[in-house]
């Protein structure tokens, strides 16, 4: 597979952007797994913390199609495991600015069922999370 150079752009300034977002140096990840391997949502993610990251560090934005980053729970096991200190948990909140960033929310109003009976401070913290 060739890559042309606007394409090498593309990839940089999405690398470049997720590294502003998150404050993490991406390439200190060398594939451990052992965030993956610690991680308590790790069975609802399409793809596993250690996939993500090496998308990541790709420049491949397919990332954003899955729906990793909005399952994760910010609980920081993937901190506390990462043998280099990467906070995984900012590279997923990261993600989620770019996907809000572009209109696109992860929640609709609209087809949540029995929301009147939820309770309110969840309902704010799950629209401070997934939509924007």
């Amino acid at each position: 597979m060739q890559i042309n150079e606007a394409e090498i752009g593309k990839r940089e300034s999405f690398i470049k952007l997720v590294e502003e977002l998150s404050g993490q140096n991406l390439f200190a990840c060398y594939q451990c797994g052992r965030c993956s391997a610690g991680c308590p949502m790790v069975k609802k993610m399409e793809l596993i913390p250690s996939m993500v990251m090496r998308l990541v560090q790709l420049g491949d934005e397919k990332v954003l199609d899955k729906n990793t980053y909005w399952i994760c729970a910010s609980c920081y096991t993937c901190d506390v495991r990462c043998p280099k200190g990467i906070d995984i948990a900012k590279v997923m909140e990261a993600l989620r600015q770019i996907k809000l960033r572009k209109n696109m929310n992860y929640v609709d109003i609209r087809k949540i069922e029995g929301i009147e009976e939820l309770p309110q401070i969840a309902l704010i913290s799950n629209f401070r999370k997934y939509t924007g």
